[in-house]
């Protein structure tokens, strides 16, 4: 996988993130409409790899089915080595962990910088990935 990146650049990457937000806020809620519609409605639930080994349910109303256990994204950004967090991730999902949680202000953003770089390769195809924005100060 080469390198893992450093620090600068993840920083870097997260201000490039949170320019790309800003900007496509509103477009994104315009485009969204239907999205959490029940099953039957506009939207219906992706198809995603499942294992034997996993259960899954509908997550609420939605119409997605997800795996019973979800990976949270806080401590994806604590580990020293980028890497590591990687490899948890995927290992995860290759175990049939659909859903993922996470949050912008996560260990400052590094937390999303790490769920990102990980679910390239397809692995992106492979989850149900929700995150949160927090309204405190």
């Amino acid at each position: 996988m080469g390198a893992p990146p450093s620090p600068k650049g993840d920083m870097e990457a997260i201000l490039h993130r949170r320019e790309f937000i800003k900007s496509a806020a509103a477009a994104g809620i315009a485009s969204t409409s239907g999205v959490l519609a029940p099953r039957g409605g506009a939207a219906e639930s992706k198809s995603r790899p499942t294992s034997p080994d996993m259960q899954y349910r509908e997550l609420g109303k939605t119409g997605e089915k997800v795996s019973v256990i979800g990976l949270g994204g806080y401590h994806i950004g604590k580990q020293d080595d980028p890497q590591e967090s990687i490899r948890l991730i995927r290992s995860a999902v290759d175990r049939g962990v659909t859903f993922m949680d996470n949050c912008w202000d996560y260990n400052g953003g590094i937390s999303e910088v790490r769920m990102g770089q990980a679910l390239r390769d397809g692995y992106r195809q492979k989850v149900f990935l929700m995150t949160k924005i927090d309204g405190r100060d």
